[in-house]
């Protein structure tokens, strides 16, 4: 069976990394043939959240949409049409249209967030918001076959709609994403790894931090920020550009893991539909964390065994803290962590509920054909 993967981003984004990309080998062992077709390519993504780079970045975009007509032909000969979040950035869903309505092919929609919810870019603003077209997803769900989702909000909001839903964690290899060897020099490692977008999350504790900084030696390492400079007063902090070659080693540097998630920053539904994934990294490596319980993040884990939970700035300090100080308790949460993800959430069974889904909606293509 052949199945045509529609990506918004390259490989460099986690999305089309962990949702597309990670499953060509695994379901290649059911017969399913899956090949993935970014929208942007990796060089554009490189620069396309900078605002200095506007006119590269629209030049880019032209590119891109010439770029995605060629894979019109593909739908002649795809199975199945796996579209992941969109087939491109902006504009309408015309080539997720064609494929449905003109090629008569069955899609499956992919959604690892709650695209269907308006919010305003930080980087392009309102004329973002207009170029966006959020009402797509919609769309896309009454179109759709089937609906993989991230998490059950997500799956929630589809089931409302009237459509097939199974939930698919985003999950990582356990093979590749695991514990790495113990560190004898310098100080505890405090670290978050995520994006320009989500930065701000990060931002919200730096206060916690500066006054944890207080009573401990510790460095702040963060990755992917976007931003060039990162300075909070009274804290060391180690602010690095997020490279694919070396996120699983960047991941394995941390002592402990920060999740802090902002539910008042662009939409509460937004953060309620965010799918948990950086708490699956941080437990496959065998580190704790402390995470807001905000969305997918308060249903994964254990609290108190694998990670611990906070909210107010208060809890974020004795939570953090307490990590600090016990060497012991890291230990058995960062063991427990990697224990429960492998049980849990491994890369065969997503992938054998992904086969199953793809197959599941060839056998509808065929029967409304």
């Amino acid at each position: 069976m052949k199945v045509l993967g529609l990506a918004s981003y390259p490989i460099q984004a986690a999305a089309t990394r962990y949702r597309l990309e990670q499953f060509v080998k695994p379901l290649a062992g059911y017969g399913i043939t899956l090949t993935v077709r970014p929208f942007l390519s990796a060089k554009l993504f490189e620069h396309f959240y900078q605002r200095r780079a506007l006119l590269s970045t629209a030049i880019g975009l032209l590119r891109s949409t010439l770029m995605r007509c060629t894979d019109l032909g593909r739908l002649r000969t795809a199975d199945v049409v796996l579209v992941q979040r969109e087939a491109a950035i902006f504009g309408p869903p015309v080539v997720e249209w064609l494929a449905a309505h003109v090629f008569k092919r069955p899609l499956v929609l992919d959604l690892d967030d709650a695209t269907y919810v308006s919010y305003t870019s930080p980087t392009y603003g309102r004329l973002g918001k207009k170029l966006k077209w959020f009402s797509k997803t919609d769309d896309l769900i009454g179109w759709s076959s089937i609906v993989t989702c991230g998490n059950r909000s997500i799956a929630e909001y589809v089931s409302g709609k009237g459509a097939v839903a199974r939930v698919i964690p985003t999950v990582v290899d356990t093979d590749l994403f695991r514990p790495g060897t113990a560190r004898k020099d310098g100080p505890l490692v405090l670290g978050w790894i995520g994006t320009h977008s989500t930065f701000p999350y990060l931002e919200s504790l730096f206060p916690t931090l500066q006054k944890l900084a207080t009573k401990h030696d510790f460095k702040l390492k963060i990755v992917g920020s976007g931003r060039e400079r990162i300075s909070v007063p009274g804290v060391n902090v180690e602010n690095l550009e997020w490279r694919l070659d070396r996120e699983v080693a960047d991941f394995q540097s941390f002592d402990i893991g920060l999740y802090p998630i902002d539910a008042s920053m662009y939409a509460e539904k937004w953060a309620a539909g965010k799918s948990g994934f950086k708490a699956i990294q941080y437990m496959a490596v065998g580190i704790p964390y402390v995470a807001t319980p905000v969305g997918a993040a308060a249903e994964i884990g254990t609290p108190s065994i694998t990670h611990s939970h906070a909210v107010s700035p208060d809890e974020w300090f004795l939570a953090l803290d307490s990590l600090i100080t016990n060497r012991e308790q890291r230990v058995q949460m960062g063991a427990a962590g990697r224990q429960y993800v492998c049980q849990n959430y491994s890369l065969a069974a997503q992938a054998r509920k992904l086969a199953e889904a793809l197959r599941e909606a060839a056998e509808k293509g065929k029967a409304s054909r």
